[in-house]
């Protein structure tokens, strides 16, 4: 049995024998269908890629149908329990978990990029006071292209890890300052002494204490929830970093178009229409008369199935767990009761089972981020300090790509055939 496909063109009588390489064909294999010479042959359709793989990738494996989600092999439930999030950035950049010399190296470049440029503080002041955070962020990545013009340099690999050095390291500094901007508060300066996560929390809850000290829990839970956020395979805002990355534009300018994908309500702001649907039912024994609406097709059920994942989303247990430990120190979020009656009650119901709609990761984080005080505004800026990692992981493996050119993708014309202009005073 070899490994091909054949295929038996009816209009035109002839067979044609396309390989199969790892479940796949290559769409350029079909150009050799044609119905005359002068065609152009053969072109597959799929709207949103909803069966195409658009490229070879070695940094992220999931398997919708099993729950399952791995990091250069590594399963999320390990990774979260055992590991940080520095460490998991440098997995998915590098290919291997550090040594602890590797790791230590990487830790102290990152802890020491972490400071932007002082000109950056008066882009931010240009900005209204209720300017959306993610909007703000999408447009810094940009801006930080104007102060690297080495960045530019995507071929040179020296290059190219410099940069994303400064990338992951000034995140949270970006995603800390719009949020101080939006309450009004001044800017904080980071502190190199503390972790990622917990510098990350002394730069948006500081005050007036000479001292910030981040609570354990709360930065342990901020780290895993990165670990979690930190890369997904091809969806939208990783499809994007590598579309617009394949024209060899620089890494800030790439990740701002990844940024601007994640803004949309449909990609990073799912947790918080979670939590609109929580707060919409209001009361626990309101939850199955909120579930018959939604058999009813009156309300979508938030926070429940995913594009790939068939089963239940690995993060959601790590994060249903996590959760608990956070309200622990914050008190418990009354809407974790909702929630879990909701779930409950839908894992239980054979019209969501049929459909295989289980929680996904947004059904529980968007209540810790409002646990540890963040607004609504603030949740997608959250998921894009980790999942920067991702996209440069993407964007790395793109340009290292021999086979990638710049994105190009056929279309179908259904427009109008040749006609004669018209001119303005014949209309």
């Amino acid at each position: 049995m070899s490994d091909t496909l054949t295929i038996t063109d009816n209009r035109t009588g002839k067979n044609y024998e396309v390989a199969i390489t790892d479940g796949t064909i290559r769409a350029a294999d079909l150009r050799q269908i044609k119905v005359a010479d002068d065609d152009f042959g053969l072109m597959s359709y799929d709207p949103a890629f909803k069966n195409t793989a658009s490229c070879r990738s070695a940094i992220t494996l999931i398997d919708g149908e099993r729950g399952i989600l791995r990091y250069r092999g590594y399963p999320i439930e390990q990774l979260a329990e055992q590991s940080s999030f520095l460490e998991v950035a440098y997995l998915l950049l590098n290919g291997e978990l550090p040594n602890q010399e590797e790791h230590a190296s990487w830790v102290n470049e990152i802890t020491h990029h972490t400071y932007i440029h002082e000109y950056m503080t008066k882009a931010m002041n240009g900005y209204r006071y209720d300017a959306h955070p993610m909007a703000m962020m999408v447009s810094f990545l940009g801006a930080l292209s104007t102060f690297y013009e080495s960045s530019k340099e995507v071929r040179n690999p020296k290059v190219r890890h410099e940069h994303i050095i400064k990338i992951i390291a000034k995140m949270p500094t970006l995603a800390a300052w719009t949020y101080r901007h939006s309450t009004g508060r001044p800017y904080i300066y980071p502190d190199n002494a503390l972790s990622y996560t917990g510098n990350f929390l002394n730069m948006l809850f500081r005050m007036a204490e000479p001292k910030y000290e981040p609570h354990p829990v709360l930065e342990r839970a901020l780290d895993v929830l990165f670990i979690l956020h930190a890369d997904h395979e091809q969806n939208c805002s990783a499809n994007s970093a590598r579309a617009v990355g394949s024209a060899e534009t620089d890494p800030y300018c790439s990740l701002a178009a990844a940024a601007a994908a994640l803004y949309g309500p449909l990609h990073g702001g799912a947790n918080e229409a979670v939590l609109r649907m929580l707060n919409t039912i209001g009361h626990v024994d309101k939850v199955p008369e909120f579930i018959q609406a939604c058999k009813d097709r009156k309300h979508r059920l938030m926070g429940f199935g995913h594009r790939v994942y068939k089963n239940y989303d690995p993060r959601a247990r790590v994060i249903k767990k996590l959760a608990h430990e956070v309200f622990q120190v914050t008190g418990r979020n009354p809407l974790i009761d909702i929630a879990l009656e909701l779930e409950k009650i839908a894992l239980n119901d054979p019209f969501f089972v049929e459909r295989k709609l289980y929680p996904n990761v947004d059904f529980y984080s968007g209540l810790i981020y409002q646990s540890m005080g963040f607004p609504t505004t603030m949740f997608p800026v959250l998921f894009a300090i980790p999942r920067a990692a991702g996209w440069l992981a993407q964007w790395q493996e793109m340009l290292t790509d021999k086979e990638q050119r710049i994105a190009r993708p056929r279309q179908i014309y259904i427009g109008h055939d040749e006609r004669a202009y018209v001119p303005l005073d014949q209309r």
